[in-house]
C-alpha cells in the first residue's frame, strides 16, 4: 500500500507541476501531506517540522546570500565585469553560451551549485537580456555543469558514498574522471549546440557601445538609479567578495553565519545612511520571496516522504525488480537507475538507503562495492533538476524561468550528460558490464 501511494504521488506530484495545475510551491506542500492521510498518517507535524528544520540552513543562507549579491549589483559590481564579457563575445551567442559553460565549470570547483548559481546568473543574465537570448539556456548550462562539479569529493554525494562504503578518495575518485572530461566536453557540444541555434535566430549583434547602466540587473525594464552605484568602493567590494568565498572554501564559519556577516558589513560599507538599508532591503524581498518559500515548501516533501517510509518502499520495490540473470550488469543497472533515484529522492535516503542493498546484492555477483559506488555517482546531473534540491530554485528565480520550463528544456541534456559519462565510464573501464 505505502509502495503505492509512493509512487502515486510522485506521478500525481510532477503532472500536477508539467501541466501547470498547481505551482511548485502549492504542490510541494499539498501533495504529500494528501497522500499521506490517504495512508493512514495523521501525526504529520512532527515529520513536516524535521523536514522543514533540515532545510533550515540553507533558506537561512539564501536570504542572505540573495541580499549579498543584491547589493553588489546595485553597487554596480559586476559592471564592468559584463561590460568586458560584452565586448570580448562580440555578440556572438555561440561565444555567450560557450563562455556561460566555461564559467559556471569553473566557479562550480567549490561544489556548491547556490554560490554557483547566483555568481554565473548575476553576470550574465544581463547579456542575455541585452542580446534577447533564452534565458532557458542560463538555466540550463550551469545545472548541467553542477552535474559534474556535485561529484567532486567536497560536494556531497561522494563524500556520502565514500562513508557508506568505507572507500578511499582517490580510489572512488581516479577512476572515474575520464567520464568527467566526456561529461565536461558534451556540456561544451551542448553550449556549441545551443548557440548556433541562438546565432540563427538573433544573427550577432554589432552594436557594443553599450553603457553600464543598460547592462545592469534590474527587477525592472527601465535604466537603474545610477545613484546606487558606488564605482569608488569597486575594489573593497571586490575583495571582500573574494575573502568571502575563501572564507566558504575553507569552511571558516558556516555558510549562512558567513553571508549573514558579509551582508550586513557590504550593506553598512555602501549605504551607511538607514534609510537606503531599508530601500536596498525592500528592492530584493520579492527575490526573496521566489525563493526561499520553495526552500522551506521541499523541506516539507522531504520530511513526509521519509517520515513516512515512503522512501525505503520505493527503494525496496525498485531494487526488487533487478532479475539475478542482470546481477553482472548491476553497475550499469545503478548508473542509468540513478537518474530517476536522486530525481525522486534526497541524495541522504539514497545513498545511505538504496546503494548499500545495490553493493551488497553485487557482491554477490562478484562485482566491487566501488564500482556501485562510482555508478552512483553517474546520475547527478538529473538530481540537480530534482525539485527536492534547493538550490534549483535558487537557478530558476534568478534567471526568470519557471520550474517546468527548466524540466521540459534541460531535463533531455541532463540525461545527456549522464549517459555519455556511463558510457565513457565502460569504455575507460571503471565499470564493467560483464
Amino acid at each position: 500500500m505505502i509502495t503505492f501511494l509512493s509512487f502515486a504521488m510522485i506521478i500525481v506530484f510532477m503532472y500536477l507541476i508539467m501541466s501547470k495545475k498547481l505551482s511548485a510551491l502549492n504542490a510541494l506542500i499539498l501533495v504529500p501531506v494528501v497522500f499521506a492521510l490517504l495512508g493512514g498518517f495523521t501525526n504529520l507535524g512532527p515529520m513536516m517540522l524535521k523536514g522543514i528544520e533540515s532545510v533550515a540552513s540553507t533558506g537561512i543562507m539564501l536570504v542572505f546570500a540573495i541580499l549579498y549579491f543584491g547589493v553588489l549589483i546595485d553597487a554596480g559590481m559586476f559592471d564592468p565585469l559584463v561590460n568586458k564579457v560584452v565586448q570580448l563575445v562580440k555578440g556572438d551567442p555561440v561565444k555567450i553560451t560557450i563562455g556561460t559553460a566555461a564559467l559556471s565549470l569553473l566557479v562550480g570547483l567549490d561544489g556548491d551549485g547556490t554560490i554557483t548559481y547566483m555568481i554565473v546568473v548575476t553576470a550574465l543574465l544581463p547579456i542575455y537580456k541585452r542580446l534577447g537570448m533564452n534565458p532557458l539556456i542560463l538555466a540550463c548550462l550551469p545545472a548541467l555543469s553542477m552535474g559534474i562539479m556535485n561529484i567532486l569529493p567536497w560536494g556531497g554525494p561522494t563524500a556520502r558514498v565514500l562513508s557508506v562504503l568505507k572507500l578511499d578518495t582517490s580510489e572512488l575518485l581516479v577512476p572515474i574522471i575520464p567520464a568527467m572530461i566526456a561529461g565536461v566536453l558534451w556540456i561544451f557540444a551542448v553550449a556549441l549546440f545551443l548557440g548556433k541555434r541562438e546565432r540563427s535566430r538573433l544573427g550577432i549583434t554589432k552594436d557594443h557601445s553599450l553603457a553600464i547602466q543598460e547592462l545592469a540587473i534590474s527587477t525592472a525594464d527601465h535604466q537603474q538609479d545610477q545613484s546606487l552605484k558606488r564605482p569608488k568602493l569597486f575594489w573593497f567590494n571586490l575583495l571582500f567578495t573574494f575573502f568571502l568565498v575563501a572564507a566558504l572554501l575553507t569552511n571558516l564559519l558556516p555558510i549562512p553565519v558567513l553571508f549573514m556577516l558579509g551582508f550586513s558589513i557590504i550593506l553598512v560599507a555602501n549605504y551607511p545612511r538607514l534609510e537606503d538599508q531599508k530601500e536596498r532591503l525592500q528592492a530584493h524581498a520579492g527575490n526573496i520571496l521566489t525563493v526561499v518559500p520553495l526552500v522551506f515548501a521541499a523541506g516539507i516533501f522531504t520530511g513526509i516522504l521519509e517520515g513516512t517510509k515512503m522512501v525505503d518502499a520505493m527503494a525496496g520495490a525498485l531494487v526488487s525488480i533487478i532479475p539475478d540473470f542482470m546481477g553482472p550488469q548491476l553497475p550499469l543497472i545503478t548508473s542509468i537507475t540513478s537518474m530517476p533515484f536522486t530525481f525522486i529522492m534526497a541524495n541522504d535516503p539514497y545513498y545511505f538507503g538504496i546503494i548499500p542493498i545495490l553493493a551488497k546484492t553485487a557482491s554477490q555477483f562478484g562485482i566491487e562495492p566501488i564500482e556501485i559506488g562510482m555508478a552512483s555517482l553517474l546520475g547527478q546531473p538529473l538530481h540537480l533538476l530534482s525539485p527536492l534540491v534547493g538550490s534549483v530554485y535558487v537557478l530558476i528565480g534568478l534567471a526568470g524561468i519557471e520550474f517546468r520550463d527548466h524540466i521540459r528544456f534541460t531535463a533531455k541534456y541532463a540525461v545527456g550528460t549522464a549517459l555519455v559519462m556511463t558510457i565513457a565510464g565502460i569504455l575507460s573501464g571503471a565499470l564493467s558490464i560483464f
